[in-house]
């Protein structure tokens, strides 16, 4: 199977028509000066080592070379071959408060960005790791199956927002629960299970759910984002309030999350709005065992080689190539011009 995998760019093709006409033009200019000295004929026979047919060879020569550079840059690829990669890394599934705590404007530019932004970051830092996403408020929910396509997982953390939990409120117990499920059985390497919340837990179970998860050979890391100080939730009508028309005020619960990590014998991370809790979360994660992973695909086999070849081999015939004529070729009459009549028309 042959196909081109960027074909956009036969849009850059449009110019050779354009090129042609140019050509075209140029070379009309030259012919009608050249009729104010005497007929076009008769001059060109005062210079017989001279052939019109060249200058068109030489021109079509390097539009050849032209498009043979655009199929090159349309990558061009044939059949299918099956690749085996086989990479050394770690399971980590994260899960993200969604509630709308999240919304607090404590974190730069709120709390649930700078979670997305700092996941996002630490997507490009664990290239060989496996990972998987879920998100939680008064429930939890998966939304990315344990993978390598990191391409994908970012798209789905991109898409992540408050409006994908109906049930409010920050049951971590459930989250645990849904990043439990993510790990595959048969990987005998580092399981992380890291947590991105305010802390502001409001169901029971939690401490208890990290201890079965670290007793099930997975390290449970708890993220706190905001600030112990505090912000309000912004809303289309201004800061939330509660039943009292008070401004909710909601807060980092530093000392649960904590807890929290200590249960999972893992890691309490404060973020900031530096990169610092990236840093010590992927340093943290370097200390598990890591473990071999295969995957098979089929890609494209690249064939831009050749069309390189065949514009670089056309343009050295045009370089190579003169507009006179060459005395070794005469003897094959390639460019034999024909004698003219007595009207300066060739026979």
């Amino acid at each position: 199977m042959f196909r081109f995998a960027q074909p956009e760019y036969f849009y850059l093709l449009l110019v050779v028509p354009l090129l042609v006409g140019v050509y075209w033009l140029t070379n009309r200019r030259s012919h009608q000066r050249l009729r104010r000295f005497g007929n076009p004929a008769l001059l060109l026979s005062l210079v017989p080592n001279r052939s019109a047919h060249r200058r068109w060879i030489k021109f079509s020569l390097l539009l050849g070379c032209v498009m043979a550079l655009v199929a090159m840059i349309a990558r061009p690829q044939t059949g299918l071959k099956e690749v085996e990669e086989t990479k050394k890394g770690i399971e980590i599934a994260f899960l993200i408060d969604v509630s709308n705590s999240m919304l607090a404007t404590d974190a730069n530019p709120n709390r649930l960005e700078r979670a997305k932004l700092l996941v996002n970051t630490l997507i490009d830092r664990l290239p060989n790791d496996k990972i998987a996403l879920g998100v939680f408020a008064g429930e939890a929910y998966p939304q990315l199956p344990m993978t390598t396509d990191h391409a994908a997982a970012k798209l789905f953390l991109d898409a992540l927002s408050t409006d994908m939990v109906t049930l409010q409120g920050t049951n971590i117990a459930a989250a645990i629960e849904v990043g439990m499920s993510s790990f595959s059985e048969q990987n005998k390497g580092g399981k992380a299970l890291v947590i991105i919340t305010d802390g502001e837990n409001h169901e029971a179970g939690a401490q208890e759910a990290a201890e079965q998860a670290a007793k099930s050979g997975v390290n449970v890391y708890v993220l706190g984002i905001g600030t112990e100080k505090g912000g309000v939730i912004p809303t289309e009508q201004g800061p939330l309030k509660d039943e009292n028309g008070q401004v909710v005020t909601t807060s980092l619960n530093i000392k649960a999350a904590q807890d929290l990590a200590k249960a999972g014998k893992g890691l309490y991370i404060s973020v900031d709005n530096s990169m610092t809790a990236g840093e010590q979360l992927e340093t943290a994660f370097r200390s598990l065992k890591q473990s071999a992973s295969s995957t098979l695909y089929a890609e494209y086999a690249e064939q831009f080689t050749a069309f390189g070849c065949l514009a670089l081999l056309l343009l050295i015939v045009e370089f190579a190539l003169s507009e006179t004529q060459s005395t070794w070729l005469n003897k094959f009459n390639l460019f034999e011009r024909r004698p003219l009549t007595s009207k300066g028309k060739q026979l």
